[in-house]
């Protein structure tokens, strides 16, 4: 543990001391009004409070810059005060009025401010710790020099984020201050039963992390130890950790009733209240005296008030707005490809999906990839095989097999103004991120009230067919359509695989992209697209008119070959690739659905709960009165994905079952 230089001691001047006892006594005297506004049901939801940990927060960003970055945790209204927000906006955020830093759709978990730099709380423990490795890397990738800050609890150190982070951080040396709010309790549970080692700074030192422990309670001794890790940190001296040891004196929550411990320990803490501790000592001091403590604690009484008093005369959202923030508009138009091909040329999805990437990387220095195994090692896929040498690795980075943590790291990257292309190997593998995925990149615009989009573009290898059993062949595509805040991709052809991620990369959004794993070898002529391709609509593939072929991705040209075989008998089966999964090109579904009158959906997926079911929804609400019959669809059997190839074909939608499906529709025999 690193010893604290006479340098880096604060200074404390009246100015100095004032101040600190000033911040403090703002964020306690908000919080006791916020508990009060609870009990009249003015604030709702979840409402944590940080009453006896103020030192921590002050001390620490006293010595922040302006532009420096902050992630908090979900007990952030401290943080989010001290010379970040104004204490208006946060008490109308509170109330969820439009007013609000987050325009009332954040609540108390999730206060923001863009122009600040703050980015905010976070409902999900643990879950802003990949978001600031992200900041920090985005400012090293810029050449910029400056700290971010991320603010942990000690629940937090046993979460794999912690682990997972903190390694990154190490790893790659990035300017990130982690600083453990150590309450010693992360909800109810006391930090003896829920880790091993309850020092919370030497599992940092143990992952690589130079690390201090400090006296939470003294504001003095945490600005005097974020002022020389801030110090080494500007200085290019990678990460540093810094477990402050304090306690809550009020509950968990407000729906906490503190069975886990008695008052006899809370009241022992609150002897050593930081604001008494510093005020008292300012008076031994002769720095402060009862009537100067006296009016600055009504000059910060009426500073609540005044904010309460707005939050109050705030208007509400309007129920119109509702579907506001939930996609960042795209540009009205796209740039197009800056190295289209010229003429036709023959390749494989494999190569289309390496020339996007390539291209991406040569254009727009923004851009950098990183995930498993994709430079030194080529790609599992042998996509990025190569573009290590060619753009260093820097832009094509090796990542520690952490899903979670460079997912959010990507990002944090994307927030702090690169755009990130992160590689999951396998769909199977980013449930491991899913948290990332659909708790932070899906909802960040929309809980900022539109602040914080996420130019984040996640590209993924799916689907079954290899023999390679139960847990590398999933077709999971489904689940992340589900979620609001996201566009998904599931490029079939080489014209899409080519240049979908050219387009994708200029989307404000989380763009997730789905890669089949039967198709990379597949080739065919690429049409040269000098405009790019439409992210927004779904392709006819085949036109017909006697029934609608539905599908997506590796059940394309399963479905082509359907369409074949039906019209060696007279049915001409028309063939739609969705392509966008979410939004859904609804229009073309209905249009083809009205003209030929009948149906069916060719997915990969599970039966239950499978996005051929959601069409079909539609299908049934929005064209049921153009049906000439019932609708079907054509999923994998509900079985885990077997090994013997036998069983993998049987259980996928194959040819056969397209056709005899298709044929019942229309009334044939199969």
């Amino acid at each position: 543990m690193t010893e604290i230089s006479r340098a880096h001691k604060p200074k404390m001047s009246r100015e100095h001391a004032f101040a600190l006892l000033h911040q403090m006594l703002r964020i306690r005297r908000f919080e006791e009004r916020c508990v009060e506004l609870y009990t009249q049901e003015k604030i709702r939801g979840f409402l944590h409070v940080c009453i006896g940990e103020e030192a921590v927060g002050t001390g620490v960003m006293h010595n922040l810059r302006a532009d420096e970055a902050v992630i908090s945790t979900y007990r952030e209204h401290g943080h989010a005060l001290l010379n970040r927000i104004s204490m208006e906006r946060v008490m109308a955020e509170m109330y969820g009025k439009r007013d609000g830093c987050s325009l009332g759709r954040g609540g108390s978990m999730h206060l923001f401010d863009a122009e600040r730099r703050f980015f905010g709380g976070n409902a999900i423990v643990a879950g802003g710790l990949p978001l600031a490795v992200g900041l920090a890397l985005a400012d090293r990738l810029q050449g910029i020099e400056r700290a971010t800050v991320c603010f942990l609890g000690d629940g937090a150190a046993a979460e794999g984020a912690f682990y997972e982070s903190l390694n990154l951080a190490a790893l790659w040396q990035l300017p990130v201050l982690f600083v453990c709010e150590n309450n010693h309790y992360a909800m109810g549970t006391p930090i003896e039963v829920a880790h091993a080692e309850t020092a919370i700074h030497r599992k940092a030192e143990a992952i690589g992390v130079p690390a201090r422990q400090v006296d939470g309670m003294s504001v003095v001794q945490v600005e005097a130890a974020a002022r020389a890790a801030l110090e080494e940190i500007r200085g290019g001296q990678g990460p540093r950790f810094i477990e402050c040891d304090t306690y809550r004196f009020r509950a968990h929550s407000m729906f906490d009733p503190q069975l886990y411990r008695d008052q006899e320990e809370v009241a022992q803490w609150k002897e050593r209240d930081p604001i008494d501790r510093l005020a008292n000592w300012m008076q031994q001091a002769g720095l402060l005296d009862e009537e100067q403590q006296a009016s600055l604690d009504r000059e910060v009484t009426e500073e609540v008030e005044a904010a309460v008093r707005f939050a109050e005369d705030s208007e509400w959202e309007a129920v119109t707005d509702l579907h506001e923030h939930v996609m960042a508009p795209a540009p009205a138009s796209l740039e197009p490809p800056p190295e289209a091909e010229k003429g036709e040329t023959e390749m494989s999805l494999r190569e289309a999906f390496a020339r996007g990437l390539e291209e991406a990387l040569s254009h727009d220095k923004r851009v950098f990839i990183m995930g498993e195994d994709i430079g030194r090692y080529g790609g599992c896929y042998a996509v990025t095989r190569g573009m290590l040498e060619h753009f260093g690795p820097e832009r094509v980075r090796d990542t520690p097999l952490s899903e979670n943590a460079f997912t959010g790291a990507g990002i944090g990257a994307a927030l702090g103004g690169m755009r990130p292309i992160v590689e999951i190997m396998t769909v199977n593998f980013s449930l491991l991120a899913m948290d990332q995925i659909v708790n932070t990149a899906a909802t960040l615009l929309h809980m900022s009230g539109g602040q914080f989009p996420v130019p984040l573009v996640i590209r993924m290898a799916t689907g079954a067919g290899r023999q390679v059993a139960a847990q590398h062949s999933h077709s999971l595509e489904n689940w992340y359509a589900h979620v609001p805040g996201i566009r998904v991709l599931y490029p079939a052809t080489v014209e899409d695989a080519r240049y979908m991620l050219w387009s994708a990369l200029q989307d404000p959004n989380p763009v997730l992209i789905f890669e089949h794993v039967m198709l990379y070898n597949h080739s065919a002529e690429l049409t040269p697209q000098p405009d790019g391709v439409d992210i927004d609509k779904a392709v006819i593939r085949r036109p017909g008119r006697d029934i609608s072929l539905i599908t997506w991705g590796g059940c394309l040209y399963k479905s082509l070959e359907a369409a074949e075989l039906l019209a060696r008998d007279g049915i001409e089966a028309e063939v739609i690739d969705l392509r966008v999964l979410r939004p859904l090109d609804r229009d073309t579904l209905i249009e083809s659905v009205s003209r030929t009158r009948r149906a069916v959906v060719v997915d990969e997926g599970w039966l239950t709960g499978s996005l051929a079911g959601e069409i079909l929804a539609i299908l049934s609400e929005q064209a049921f009165w153009e049906l000439d019959a019932p609708l079907a669809r054509v999923c994998s059997e509900e079985v885990p994905m077997p090994y013997p190839r036998h069983l993998e074909e049987s259980a996928l939608p194959q040819v056969d079952k397209i056709v005899a499906t298709a044929r019942r529709i229309l009334g044939e025999q199969a």
